[in-house]
């Protein structure tokens, strides 16, 4: 009989922690809902007691999810743990996700505790935990880099206090799966209560490892995987739902377990993912790039044409890729406009959403001559933008560029409910605009990131621009789209400057 391998997914908090990648309530609810169509196992909402922004988010994701469980992270005090009971008890499933760290530099240098100390730290918020849901699970920050006997000691005795998962996080991602998968296999050895719990990993990126180092816990006895939709995370970035998903998927003869995934909602995760945080997929990026399932040697072509099989261990359809173009035009209707939607899996939750979406739509089909999925996809996501309180607003513009003269940009935003006008000189057409935008702002943000991507082919495709700020230590990333590369540019400053205007705090620790 097969086990099951349970997915953990922690793009709504570790993915958040991704500089830049800070999210609203509105739109952590709208990845969540993704992830309860991708049947993901459990979701972690987020830190409640990191801000109450935060709290509030994850209380939002409590009450409207109810196929997933819904997990909160708290530190081992009482505070953060209480806070997280609070913030999931509305819940269909709630777990308390509760860590402290184990290694000795960890101890030493940032808890200043003693073993002892940690250990019984460690019993009393399991304890406390187990008292308000009756799923815990507990993690021993910087496993990877513990003594064994010590990692021994601490989670015989929280397995003791009431947690039933046990999740062992290469932090720092310095293992190697060789390594990683022995770390679990004896832990799972010789802790003598080592069978009343499942047994976890939470693998980090540095080292380019997070999959391998997962997988090979697998291999080991690991029963559920800590993971991110795109590989978001902090640094590097976090073992990749996808790739995890489709590994143990594509080779059952290879793994003793599977997951309970859709995985024809993969792609859509990734496209809503990486359109709210402003993170673009690379192209040749395992599953969801865009050239994952592309063939350019001829010899690789030929044989794709006379067997699948012979180059393609894996169906683009399987994971969500799809060939369709939406075939409607000024004169089609709500409804078809309507299916089309539901097809892709996006549902709008008000008629005024599709009335708005459907404008759009229409509006689009007057620029391009074809209109694709991955166009409505983002047209929808840019209208979801719109729909959120937003303190600048792009009215028009015009932008002139000539060989051998100076580019200028004439811009006009609604800043609240006042209408502002600037016109600038700039090296090139986006930064003329940018600089008029600035000149009515005056946010002082320093531009980290400026990158363009193409969401279908043809010289009319829609351009997705991710613009990058920072702002005293702040980051954050803004997203627009547009057949006009200079307004999505535009859109994509505008996106992020609402988002430094709106403060959200974020204050998220590490797992």
């Amino acid at each position: 009989m097969t086990d099951r391998l349970i997915i953990f997914d922690t793009t709504l908090r570790d993915g958040e922690q991704s500089p830049g990648a800070s999210m609203t309530r509105e739109e952590k609810l709208r990845i969540a809902r993704q992830l309860e169509k991708l049947r993901v196992d459990v979701i972690e909402a987020g830190f409640p007691a990191a801000s109450n922004g935060d709290f509030e988010a994850v209380r939002a994701v409590a009450c409207a999810i109810r196929d997933s469980r819904v997990c909160g992270l708290a530190r081992a005090n009482e505070h953060d743990i209480r806070r997280a009971g609070e913030a999931l008890r509305e819940a269909a499933a709630g777990r308390i996700h509760t860590f402290i760290a184990t290694s000795p530099i960890h101890m030493e240098r940032k808890l200043r505790m003693q073993p002892d100390q940690v250990i019984e730290a460690a019993v009393k918020a399991v304890r406390l935990a187990r008292g308000l849901s009756e799923d815990v699970e507990f993690s021993p920050e910087d496993a990877g880099r513990s003594e064994i006997d010590f990692l021994c000691r601490i989670l015989e005795q929280v397995i003791a206090a009431g947690a039933g998962t046990i999740n062992i996080p290469d932090t720092v991602g310095y293992t190697m799966p060789e390594q990683f998968g022995a770390l679990i296999r004896t832990l799972r050895e010789r802790i003598s209560n080592a069978d009343k719990v499942v047994w976890s990993v939470h693998c980090h990126n540095d080292l380019g490892l997070a999959v391998a180092n997962s997988l090979s816990a697998v291999m080991n006895g690991a029963r559920q995987v800590e993971c991110t939709v795109n590989g978001l995370g902090e640094r590097a970035g976090n073992a990749s739902l996808e790739e995890i998903v489709m590994a143990v998927r594509t080779r059952r003869d290879f793994f003793p377990c599977d997951t309970g995934i859709d995985a024809t909602q993969i792609v859509p995760a990734s496209k809503l993912v990486s359109g709210i945080t402003g993170f673009p997929v690379q192209p040749n990026k395992a599953i969801v790039g865009a050239n994952a399932f592309a063939h350019e040697s001829g010899i690789h072509q030929d044989g794709v044409l006379k067997s699948r099989e012979t180059y393609e261990i894996m169906r683009a359809e399987d994971v969500g890729w799809s060939n369709n173009k939406l075939v409607l035009g000024k004169l089609s209707g709500r409804n078809a406009f309507r299916q089309r939607l539901k097809e892709l899996g996006i549902e709008l939750e008000t008629e005024e959403a599709l009335n708005a979406a459907f404008t759009r739509f229409k509006d689009l089909a007057d620029k391009k001559s074809e209109i694709f999925d991955e166009d409505l996809m983002m047209l929808v996501q840019d209208e979801a933008v719109t729909q959120e309180r937003e303190h600048f607003r792009l009215l028009s513009m015009m932008v002139h560029s000539e060989t051998g003269e100076t580019p200028t940009a004439r811009v006009v935003l609604a800043e609240g409910e006042a209408e502002r006008k600037a016109e600038a000189p700039g090296s090139g057409p986006v930064d003329a605009t940018f600089r008029a935008i600035e000149s009515m702002v005056g946010s002082g943000a320093e531009l980290q990131l400026f990158s363009v991507n193409s969401i279908t082919s043809g010289t009319d495709a829609q351009g997705e621009v991710t613009v990058r700020l920072k702002k005293d230590g702040r980051i954050v990333n803004g997203a627009g789209a547009d057949t006009d590369i200079v307004v999505a540019s535009a859109k994509a400053y505008l996106n992020a400057l609402n988002k430094l205007h709106s403060k959200l705090e974020r204050a998220h620790p590490q797992v």
